[in-house]
């Protein structure tokens, strides 16, 4: 059941026992959460002592340890300025300490990467650093987060650890959403299809894009992921709209009768209704998982009638799994004869794998050329990142995110990855 719900394409909370943790090997000798911070008094790279104690004045604070030599530090760098950027508008203190021995070339890495918060260090190895045996930093990067009280609230050697939990601790308490929602239904493939528009509050005659929301195999339209993207979309100006496919959530039809096929029938259905809606200027199409390769082919079956497509972990891969038998976990005799197939309560229909065996999926989505993104993780055990990477190589041009050990349902850190996709819509839109 809980690997079934992994590849249902929404349910963000599975595959977190499966996810490699660089934590287990790496910051078990970190500072321990629940402890007092350790204070410290270090030296900028100017002369000038920086006391711990005195920089956090009862704030939040992350100190990030770090080495210009460290190829694992520069790869983060850009990570650790993004929080930067968004976290100290809203009061929380940075500090690198650097475990460079060489002032000269710890100052020019300030300079290349442009690091605008405080740095500090002791110009000595890091075995031999004595914050270094303070904060129990046998590994870098490194990070910690100090609460307001001076307590430790994270040790961690992954920085999108770190942005996902200062996202979660500043984040309000419930979801504020934004603009107008609107519930409504769409006749679909097999009957009507449940969907929700999100839209930002307009003046009379504006107008605005809208964004198609696809959803993953036996997902539905509603999800972290879903929101943070909706959200995002309508405080700048962006509708969405986000729909069960048939046989899904509070969609009609019968489960066992859905095909990759009719769901790009329900795709176009869905696009027609929204591409008549007066205030659309025009549309957008992201897609999830299986909801990836809808939003794809239907992008190339009507490649002049989207502004942009993005795909988060397309599962192009069940075409193979269809020809190999193996379908979400479950195996079968793909040439046998069976009207259909047992998976997790539910009933897959023959059809399904039958259509699957065919289903020119690149072949399709190859017809659109306009802006595309694709954002994959190459720790996704549902989908092999090289499926996302065929479609960034087929659409010249495109963007695409490769998310270092991120999951199928990027649960690593959702924020960061529906913030790639918001960000990339924004753009084009």
């Amino acid at each position: 059941m809980i690997l079934a719900m992994i590849i249902c394409g929404l349910s963000l909370q599975a595959q977190g026992f499966d996810q490699h943790d660089a934590d287990e090997k790496y910051a078990t000798e970190l500072v321990k959460v629940g402890e007092t911070a350790p204070d410290f008094k270090l030296k900028t790279p100017d002369g000038k002592a920086l006391k711990l104690s005195k920089l956090q004045k009862g704030r939040w604070t992350v100190i990030d340890f770090w080495a210009s030599w460290c190829p694992d530090c520069r790869k983060d760098i850009p990570s650790v300025k993004r929080m930067y950027e968004d976290f100290a508008q809203k009061g929380v203190q940075f500090v690198g300490v650097s475990f460079d021995t060489d002032n000269e070339v710890w100052k020019n890495a300030i300079a290349q990467y442009d690091l605008k918060f405080p740095q500090v260090s002791e110009l000595k190895k890091m075995r031999e650093s004595q914050v270094a045996q303070a904060y129990g930093v046998k590994w870098i990067p490194s990070m910690v987060l100090v609460n307001p009280e001076g307590k430790v609230v994270l040790s961690t050697v992954i920085a999108d650890k770190m942005e996902r939990t200062l996202t979660e601790t500043f984040a309000p308490k419930e979801r504020l959403v934004i603009g107008t929602v609107e519930k409504l239904t769409i006749d679909g493939s097999k009957g009507n299809l449940a969907a929700v528009i999100q839209k930002p509050h307009l003046a009379q005659g504006q107008q605005c894009p809208m964004v198609m929301l696809c959803h993953g195999f036996g997902g539905t339209k509603e999800g972290q992921l879903f929101d943070l993207i909706a959200d995002s979309l309508a405080m700048h100006g962006i509708a969405s709209i986000r729909f069960d496919f048939n046989g899904h959530g509070e969609s009609e039809g019968d489960f066992v009768e859905m095909t990759v096929p009719n769901e790009i029938e329900d795709a176009k259905k869905v696009y027609e209704y929204v591409r008549d809606l007066r205030y659309v200027d025009k549309v957008a199409i992201l897609g999830h998982s299986q909801g990836g390769v809808v939003a794809s082919m239907t992008a190339g079956e009507l490649p002049d009638d989207f502004a942009a497509v993005v795909l988060m972990a397309p599962a192009a891969v069940l075409r193979d799994d269809a020809i190999r038998g193996n379908t979400m976990g479950k195996t079968y005799d793909p040439y046998g004869d069976f009207e259909y197939i047992d998976i997790w309560g539910k009933h897959l229909g023959r059809d399904y794998v039958k259509t699957a065996f065919r289903l020119p999926i690149y072949e399709t989505a190859a017809h659109y050329q306009g802006p595309a993104m694709i954002i994959h993780g190459t720790g996704d055990r549902v989908v092999p990142y090289t499926y996302g990477l065929r479609f960034h190589q087929m659409w010249k041009g495109s963007a695409y995110e490769e998310l270092e050990q991120f999951d199928h349902g990027f649960m690593q850190n959702v924020y960061r990855a529906a913030r790639l996709a918001s960000d990339f819509l924004i753009k084009n839109l």
